[in-house]
């Protein structure tokens, strides 16, 4: 597949998402500071790429709510200078979004629903996806919806948490909200097959099916330990910062993709599986 991708550079390639892809020139923040006009210019010039695939972000939400300054500046700021060096060299851009541009109301969002975000994450990467619309013609905006990955070395998310307290008797997790779990691995494997194809405008690309944080622990805790108590608590236990939506679910424009069940099986078993059976030996 990567024979047919002409020359690529991947913003963000240190991340969870960026660990999966098997071409490109993968770049971290000591080598592009997006936040970084002159230099984004510079980095992406040296480089003359084809396609760039923008990937770097802040995803913490709570991080984004306490900090909106800093959300702008990465997501949306960071976003408007990446178009500008895409513009600059005649690349396409591809532009990983979030679910997270929606209110969360009604759930199982189209890529035709308005964007109408309810938190600084979603508002900064609306903006994002704003900015590249008005500056190229030439994009791809994909929305991805609770994406995991990683394994132990970089999953620090939700799935890799609950991993990590899978010695406690009891695990607690949210039953009144709902999204799109996403296999970072998949995600990728569909941004491949899209670049291939051409694709621009917008896409949703999500596995299968429509799941709340505690439906996902109680599979992890089912395919790790049995035992544990998995807990289903109402957003007003956890006190967070930013504001979820009740269903941010969406709909994927990838028909081909599996469910969300089986993707998080399987991430269980090949990326943790070794590092589980290490750690109960020792």
């Amino acid at each position: 597949m990567s024979k047919k991708i002409p020359k690529t550079i991947i913003t963000g390639g240190d991340g969870i998402v960026g660990s999966y892809f098997n071409f490109g020139i993968k770049t971290d923040q000591k080598d592009l500071d997006i936040t970084d006009l002159p230099e984004t210019l510079r980095v992406i010039k040296k480089h003359k790429p084809k396609i760039i695939i923008h990937l770097a972000a802040e995803t913490n939400l709570d991080k984004c709510e306490q900090d909106p300054q800093h959300a702008y500046f990465v997501n949306s700021i960071g976003t408007y200078n990446i178009a500008l060096a895409a513009k600059e060299v005649g690349a396409k851009l591809i532009y990983l979004s979030t679910s997270a541009v929606f209110d969360g109301v009604k759930g199982s969002y189209s890529k035709k629903d308005i964007s109408s975000p309810q938190n600084y994450y979603g508002r900064s990467k609306h903006l994002g996806e704003v900015m590249i619309q008005g500056i190229l013609k030439d994009h791809l905006i994909i929305r991805a919806c609770w994406v995991f990955g990683g394994g132990p070395a970089k999953d620090h998310k939700f799935v890799g948490k609950i991993i990590r307290q899978i010695d406690s008797p009891k695990i607690y997790a949210l039953n009144d909200t709902y999204g799109s779990p996403t296999y970072a691995k998949d995600l990728v494997k569909e941004i491949s097959s899209l670049i291939i194809k051409n694709a621009k405008g917008i896409v949703h690309v999500a596995n299968k099916g429509r799941a709340s944080r505690y439906d996902m622990v109680k599979l992890i805790t089912k395919a790790i330990n049995p035992k544990i108590k998995a807990v289903g608590v109402k957003s007003s236990f956890f006190k967070l910062p930013a504001k979820r939506g009740r269903d941010e679910s969406i709909i994927s424009s990838a028909a081909n993709m599996r469910s969300w069940q089986e993707a998080l099986e399987e991430y269980i078993s090949a990326e943790w599986g070794p590092h589980l059976k290490t750690k109960t030996s020792d």
